[in-house]
């Protein structure tokens, strides 16, 4: 049997730190080669360190995801390219989470939602181009996007641009009904980053791997799923 030498390829958008460094230094392991956006060029940050650790293995880009103008570069940048998979991990939340949706200015509910929702598919809009044509599209969402586990409120605003973010990819999906591409909404789990906080109860090395995991099996199944890190479907 022929032994393919293709070099899988993933694009993650959001590497500089947290789950999506995590990420980076997970498919490293699996084999792949990566290309991991960070916001701001030449910071001395732990994914330009990973990408002198493994010359030729790790591509850096730079993209603020609410920016159209960087994205509209990076497309150009990424011209003649073949990726394997993109998956945006970019996110943020609202500086007081425990504020209801009323309490919640304009203009924080404006840049969480740009963040969140609105970016993310942004991204993958510009850039779907450079997915093979059975490669896999992922979007790191929340557990707390679920409008059926929402029981008990709290973080709102968050809550709200999960969901929303898995509605337009729910949109999205619907628009490329029959085609052979793995999509998926991530749900990480609460984890201990700058975003989760300290009380979260999983760690970044207890989830990561798992969840790589998952992506790579997930490429083998068209369409579109809302998963946990343990693989677990979540109810949308």
């Amino acid at each position: 049997m022929a032994v393919s030498n293709h070099e899988k390829k993933v694009l993650i958008v959001g590497a500089s730190r947290g789950l999506g460094f995590a990420m980076a230094e997970e498919f490293i392991r699996h084999g792949w080669s990566v290309t991991g956006t960070v916001r701001a060029e030449g910071s001395n940050n732990q994914f330009y360190k990973l990408a002198q650790e493994h010359p030729g293995r790790i591509r850096v880009e730079v993209l603020d995801i609410c920016k159209p103008e960087q994205l509209s570069a990076l497309h150009e940048r990424l011209s003649g390219s073949l990726l394997d998979m993109l998956f945006v991990n970019a996110g943020t939340t609202n500086r007081d989470p425990t504020q209801t949706i009323g309490e919640v200015s304009t203009e924080e509910f404006m840049h969480v939602m740009l963040t969140n929702a609105l970016s993310p598919m942004r991204v993958i809009e510009s850039l779907e181009k450079y997915v093979a044509a059975n490669g896999l599209i992922g979007v790191m969402s929340s557990g707390q996007g679920s409008i059926t586990n929402n029981t008990g409120g709290q973080r709102e605003l968050y809550r709200g641009t999960k969901a929303a973010l898995n509605m337009f990819m729910r949109s999205f999906a619907a628009r490329q009904a029959g085609s052979a591409r793995a999509m998926v909404v991530m749900a990480p789990g609460w984890i201990k980053t700058d975003l989760g906080g300290a009380d979260a109860p999983l760690t970044v090395e207890e989830t990561i791997p798992s969840l790589v995991n998952v992506l790579l099996k997930k490429q083998d199944r068209p369409g579109l799923e809302y998963l946990d890190y343990l693989g677990r479907t979540v109810p949308w």
